[in-house]
């Protein structure tokens, strides 16, 4: 009576014997491995159904191979819709796009992906195998691969970047194999992916297929996370000035105080407000008034700090954010903006000018205050004082005070 590893020695010498290439052959041994585990002794020792089973497999071992390959793909499908679709952070879901790329192709070296916005082609997140992140491999050249996919909206694949034309302007010599896909959204471009073998030669069907559903997914989600992050950034934005607004505030000084802390250095908050905004708005009307603060708000953006951070308290009142900065910088830099405020003609419907000035309050952190809320407290005080003693000047405030009572949020 044989066994079946004997029966499956038996298996495996008959399946040497025919034309079948290696790989298929491993395929049906493990399938007959896997049917005759469950099969009695009786069944097994037929030598004419070890027969009739070894043929029927290579008969229709090409139409079992296709079930298997798609029923893969399904499976590879569902992973990565829900990695994609469970996250709208625009930076998670290109992380998950590159790291779903260097999975569905054997030997990938590394995945890149870009996105794309009037006409620029921008770094979103790339993968190698070795794990490393954001490493970016060149910048696309107008004749290169990434700008050709984006251009052409159609997938590139190239065999051999050591000999192929878009690879003759490249600042280094590239090797190994590369494939391109547009990532498109209603017929829009978003973004190109571009995923590297190390070594030359075609990408297989089954790769291609998977790579381009994953592209269809991306796009949708970055689509999706796109938007997202327009409207999280529309929420923390003063209608009216453009400025972030009180609650961008609040998320901004929770930073500053954190690093802050880390570093050891100070930093400074401004209250600013308006002198003579009150006669503004009661002569010519709140419209009037709308536009002057639209007018300082961008004279003081344009001419602050690229660190320096600029938010719209409520009102007329402004807050300015100084990251590393001590009380003498402080006012060094308000005195920069109060006169380049100075130098802003503002014209009045009645056809008059005038300029307009501003007073505020510096607070410093920890010297001032320890938490947002007394540090807001802190350079609020200041402010009042310098209106009330010394308009058109900016005071230091005094040493730890409350907490200061929110307004209103600005609504025009």
């Amino acid at each position: 009576m044989k066994s079946q590893p004997e029966v499956l020695r038996e298996a495996r010498q008959r399946l040497e014997l025919s034309n079948l290439p290696a790989d298929e052959q491993g395929r049906i041994l493990d399938m007959i491995a896997s049917l005759i585990s469950s099969m009695d002794n009786a069944t097994i020792q037929d030598s004419n159904f070890l027969t009739l089973l070894i043929e029927t497999f290579a008969d229709h071992g090409n139409l079992l191979m296709i079930i298997e390959r798609q029923a893969a793909e399904l499976d590879a499908l569902k992973r990565i819709t829900f990695n994609l679709t469970s996250n709208l952070d625009l930076k998670s879901v290109l992380d998950t796009v590159v790291s779903e790329a260097l999975h569905l192709v054997k030997d990938a070296h590394e995945a890149h992906i870009y996105l794309y916005d009037k006409d620029r082609l921008i770094f979103g997140a790339s993968l190698d195998k070795n794990g490393v992140k954001d490493r970016q491999m060149s910048i696309p050249r107008p004749n290169g691969l990434t700008r050709t996919v984006a251009d052409q909206k159609q997938m590139v694949i190239v065999e051999d970047m050591s000999t192929h034309p878009l690879f003759v302007t490249a600042p280094r010599p590239r090797t190994g194999s590369i494939i391109g896909i547009p990532l498109l959204m209603e017929g829009e471009v978003v973004g190109v992916m571009n995923l590297v073998r190390s070594h030359p030669g075609q990408f297989n069907l089954s790769e291609i297929r998977l790579l381009t559903l994953l592209a269809d997914q991306a796009a949708l989600a970055i689509k999706n996370a796109s938007l997202h992050q327009v409207v999280s950034e529309q929420a923390r934005r003063d209608v009216l000035t453009g400025l972030p607004n009180r609650r961008a505030l609040d998320e901004r000084l929770d930073e500053a105080i954190h690093q802050s802390r880390n570093s050891g250095h100070p930093f400074s908050v401004v209250m600013l407000d308006l002198d003579g905004f009150k006669d503004v708005n009661d002569t010519y009307g709140h419209e009037t008034g709308d536009g002057v603060l639209r007018q300082v708000a961008a004279c003081l953006v344009k001419n602050l700090r690229s660190t320096d951070f600029l938010a719209r308290y409520g009102g007329d009142e402004m807050t300015l954010v100084l990251p590393d900065t001590d009380l003498p910088q402080a006012g060094f830099v308000c005195q920069k903006l109060q006169n380049f405020l100075r130098s802003l003609t503002i014209r009045y419907p009645d056809g008059k000018t005038d300029t307009i000035g501003v007073s505020g309050g510096i607070a410093l952190f920890p010297k001032h205050a320890d938490s947002a809320p007394t540090l807001l407290r802190a350079a609020d005080e200041a402010l009042y004082h310098a209106k009330k003693h010394a308009r058109g000047t900016f005071q230091p405030a005094r040493v730890q005070t409350g907490a200061l009572a929110m307004p209103p949020e600005p609504t025009g």
